[in-house]
């Protein structure tokens, strides 16, 4: 009995710091948690209850001024590659003010964030290191994934973007440093779309790399070794599948993101839920110029669609003999990052007379031709329509996402196109109306998915463009002051009669 009572003295001490710490820490987690903090938006008496009074300046903001103080500080920058640094940062720290500023200005921000930009990043990833994003997994955690995926926060997973980083846009294998390109993409998830951000999760599959650049590069952050094509590699794979269903269940959206087309091809085929977004599409060689010159002569098509990621296959000759062949040529010079771009929109315009129908996979600026006319590109970007996608796949509880799905989705994204915006030679609607195409898209595939028998959510909402809506996040900061009210009329005395 003494030595327990001896025991418990001196454990006395400790038990008032730890709870000491515990007051005193109760509002960190929140300024820490990038979903959570607010910054000097925590009001007065959330400073006081959590704790971190006196951790922030006196001074109360709004997000308002918030969002002026950052939008104000991009404009100052004119490198692409700070203004991503700058604003991977903010989301960092503070996501709801991070998604506010990119949506406000999606147009001039989405190029930053995503193609082209994000291309940019990979290639300097290492350089550029701050704070890791995403779970990383490598060929030596065979047997152990299951494990890794618990280690994630978050518990409520809904959609997965995975790349093993060897066909990073027009790049090509960047092995590690290609996981900017999954936190790009969800990045878009939830500002076009607004999926929560919390149930997004960007995974990195490192398997090595072939680039001998990187391999030599001290501040590579993946494994030093060859990219592992035995066995193994669709052993974790199939590992990786097998524990994300287990873990989120069989309706998490998993995409495949810039894959090697000879190992998306096959796992398109073998798991047939898989969306491989454009990983689908063949990458032939490119051949010489003067053998594609020959062949548009020789076919003489309606439509030529570059994705080699081989730079200026379409010459000035080869956009000539479309306009000449063609009253309306289309035109899509559609490989990333934009020096990739089979040609440019000004060629396209100017050696067509302003008649071809042109799309790029990197913005253009507008072209004005000698007469005076204004042409405003569009920019192929499938950013128009996976997040729409995904969210009428996550909201509906499709398992098979089939290519009629797409279809409807392009449908749907071709039906906001207005009359006028087709004058301007535009091929899609304006992006900084991305969000409303988003849920427009997302309607429309839950209407489909219903009609068909695909969808596993159920009671099917009837009202779907309201429950589709009803469902987006937003950035608005929360409160996190308790629920108090009072019992008015109630007395906690005794009745004396």
């Amino acid at each position: 009995m003494l030595s327990k009572l001896r025991t418990a003295r001196s454990l006395a001490p400790c038990v008032s710091v730890i709870r000491l710490a515990h007051t005193k820490e109760k509002g960190k987690p929140l300024m820490l948690n990038p979903h959570t903090n607010k910054g000097m938006a925590f009001t007065l008496q959330e400073r006081q209850i959590l704790g971190i009074h006196g951790l922030l300046p006196p001074k109360v903001e709004t997000q308002d001024i918030q969002a002026m103080r950052f939008q104000k500080n991009l404009k100052k920058m004119t490198d692409p590659l700070q203004k991503f640094i700058y604003l991977m940062g903010i989301q960092e720290r503070n996501e709801r003010l991070f998604y506010r500023v990119l949506m406000e200005d999606i147009e001039e921000l989405m190029p930053i964030v995503y193609t082209p930009t994000v291309g940019l990043a990979c290639t300097q990833y290492g350089h550029i290191f701050r704070r890791p994003k995403g779970l990383f997994i490598s060929i030596l955690d065979r047997g152990h994934i299951r494990s890794i995926l618990d280690n994630w926060p978050e518990t409520n997973v809904a959609a997965v973007v995975v790349t093993d980083g060897e066909r990073i846009l027009g790049l090509g294998d960047l092995g590690c440093y290609g996981m900017a390109i999954p936190v790009g993409k969800l990045c878009l998830y939830t500002a076009c779309a607004g999926i929560r951000p919390e149930k997004c999760l960007p995974v990195m599959i490192d398997v090595g790399t072939d680039n001998e650049t990187l391999l030599k590069d001290p501040f590579y952050m993946g494994l030093y070794q060859k990219r592992d094509r035995s066995q193994a590699y669709d052993d974790l794979i199939d590992e990786f599948m097998e524990a994300v269903v287990k873990k989120y269940g069989q309706d998490t959206l998993i995409q495949f993101e810039d894959f090697g087309n000879h190992n998306a091809f096959r796992f398109l085929r073998k798991k047939q839920e898989m969306d491989t977004n454009q990983d689908a599409f063949v990458h032939d060689s490119p051949g010489d110029v003067q053998s594609f010159l020959d062949a548009v002569n020789t076919i003489k098509p309606t439509a030529i669609i570059g994705v080699a990621g081989a730079g200026r296959l379409f010459t000035h000759d080869v956009i000539k003999a479309m306009g000449a062949q063609n009253e309306r040529p289309i035109i899509f010079a559609l490989s990333n990052p934009t020096n990739k771009a089979e040609c440019t929109a000004e060629d396209a315009y100017t050696l067509t007379d302003g008649r071809c129908l042109f799309a790029s996979g990197s913005p253009f600026g507008p072209v004005t031709l000698g007469d005076g006319r204004v042409f405003k590109p569009g920019q192929g970007n499938n950013a128009y329509v996976f997040p729409g996608v995904a969210l009428a796949v996550i909201l509906s509880g499709v398992r098979h996402i089939s290519d009629t799905v797409f279809l409807e989705a392009a449908k749907s994204l071709a039906e906001q196109l207005t009359d006028n915006e087709l004058k301007e030679g535009r091929l899609y609607p304006p992006l900084s109306n991305i969000r409303e195409v988003s849920l427009q898209i997302a309607v429309k595939v839950m209407q489909y998915v219903y009609a068909k028998g695909m969808a596993f959510r159920y009671p099917e909402p009837m009202d779907k463009n309201g429950f589709v809506r009803a469902t987006v996040w937003n950035t608005n900061y929360e409160s996190f002051l308790p629920d108090t009210y009072d019992w008015p009329g109630v007395s906690f005395k005794p009745k004396t009669s």
